[in-house]
């Protein structure tokens, strides 16, 4: 009864994790050789990581990651594809998110800029950040959305606050004034403050006429430039056949 009540407790204090593995400590037979500090070590390290993984849960949903299960553990890096591990690695691990630098991916399509990108923002969002994935070719739909119903202000905060966004598809269609106008709004707000990701099949040296605008175009490029770090990927198509195609290289 007792036992039942410390439970009961434990769940109503929200320490979930530590109360599901108080109830397994009292199914093993050995645990009584354990010290009580040994038991409670185990018991608070439980909770611990309950919460963080809690969190990471959280957070990869509200980020709405086009590949949320992309891991940077399983990046291919064969040489066809021009990454270089070492390179992703210290990138990774080093504090590009807490600096507010810029990472630009590109390449050819298929060769897996948006699954790098989101690879990136999952593995900050293991490390306790904010993400969030926006496609570019459907940022001017979202943004004509908002501003009709009134909620583009408080997303604009919520980007500004969010510590990395990934810009998918960059320059893969063109923009209208307000939709380019409001882009610079959001990597003005971030310059130097927040991380951001940029996926595109467009050459960089391009991205300026791509903007179309001038001002706006120096005005952007020069905040996204600030402090940025360069991926080149290269080589094929790493996306499927289709199964037709499968049936036929199989008969053949």
């Amino acid at each position: 009864m007792m036992m039942n009540t410390t439970l009961d407790q434990l769940r109503g204090l929200k320490l979930v994790s530590m109360a599901q593995a108080l109830q397994e400590q009292m199914q093993q037979s050995g645990i009584s050789a354990m010290s009580f500090e040994e038991r409670l070590a185990l018991l608070v390290d439980r909770e611990v990581h309950g919460k963080q993984d809690r969190r990471c849960a959280k957070l990869l949903k509200t980020a709405r990651l086009k590949y949320p299960q992309a891991m940077i553990e399983d990046l291919d890096c064969r040489a066809s594809r021009g990454i270089d591990r070492a390179t992703v690695m210290s990138l990774t691990l080093g504090p590009w998110v807490s600096s507010g630098h810029t990472v630009l991916i590109t390449g050819p399509t298929g060769v897996g800029k948006s699954w790098l990108g989101c690879a990136l923002a999952q593995h900050a969002c293991r490390q306790g950040h904010s993400a969030f994935y926006q496609r570019v070719p459907r940022l001017g739909e979202e943004l004509r959305i908002r501003h009709a119903n009134g909620t583009f202000t408080r997303w604009l905060d919520i980007l500004k606050n969010t510590d990395v966004l990934v810009l998918d598809d960059w320059g893969l269609v063109g923009m209208d004034a307000q939709t380019r106008t409001d882009l610079l709004e959001m990597i003005d707000d971030r310059a130097g403050r927040k991380a951001t990701v940029i996926t595109s099949q467009l050459p960089i040296e391009h991205w300026h006429e791509w903007i179309g605008d001038a001002t706006v175009a120096d005005a952007m490029l020069d905040r996204i430039m600030q402090n940025h770090h360069r991926l080149t990927l290269t080589g094929e198509s790493l996306r499927k056949a289709r199964p037709s195609q499968k049936r036929e290289e199989n008969q053949g």
